[in-house]
Parts: structure tokens; C-alpha cells; sequence
């Protein structure tokens, strides 16, 4: 079993399409063993394959975050959907929404709440 969980679901929030990434630690360990755990299940996620039949995720404008994470998690996990996605928003739960950790994308910038 895997240290890090990530199950990744296409959703509409408040009028945006984007891919939800739902992430939990799985059994106990270190940093060191998780983070390399996160990073191995988001590159499942991405497998990038000439099937045309493939269902691996391909990216797109919005990826949302939700779910507890460690600092050092959390970086692999925005390092790894930054270069997929043109924003990145992480779940705030004291603000109800998602708020923009990281974006290339104007339509979306830094700061901007989604609520949820």
C-alpha cells in the first residue's frame, strides 16, 4: 500500500471546469518515503500514452486540491500539476472555496477564491 493517495475526478465548481485532485496519506511514514510515493501515483495519473483510448489525465486549465498534505508533499504535488494545468487552487476550508496557490493563467490569478 502507498503512503500518499491521489484520485484525480473531472468537476464544475462555480462555473469552472477543472480536474479535482483528492489526496490523503495512506500508511505511516516519513517525508522522505512520501513524497516519493505522491510523486510515483501523480505520474500514474499523467502515464502519457499514444492509445487513443488511453483514460490517463492529459491536464487542462484548473486543477483543484483537496485533502491534508505536508509542506513537502504539497510542493511535489504543485510541481507536478504546474506542469499540466494552468492554475492550481488548494481547499480552504475556512474560506469554503478553493484559493489560486499558483497560476499561469490571467483568468485565474493569484489570490481568486472559488467557492465550492
Amino acid at each position: 500500500m502507498s503512503t500518499y493517495n491521489v484520485a484525480r475526478s473531472a468537476v464544475e465548481v462555480s462555473g469552472h471546469k477543472a480536474d479535482l485532485f483528492k489526496v490523503g496519506f495512506g500508511t505511516s511514514a516519513q517525508n522522505d518515503e512520501i513524497v516519493r510515493d505522491a510523486e510515483k501515483v501523480l505520474a500514474g495519473i499523467f502515464d502519457e500514452s499514444d492509445d487513443e483510448l488511453s483514460t490517463t489525465c492529459k491536464g487542462g486549465s484548473l486543477a483543484l486540491v483537496n485533502g491534508p498534505a505536508s509542506l513537502p508533499v504539497a510542493v511535489v504535488i504543485a510541481h507536478s500539476l504546474l506542469h499540466r494545468y494552468g492554475a492550481v487552487a488548494v481547499f480552504d476550508p475556512k474560506m469554503s472555496g478553493y484559493v489560486v496557490a499558483a497560476s499561469h493563467n490571467p483568468a485565474t490569478p493569484l489570490g481568486m477564491v472559488i467557492p465550492a
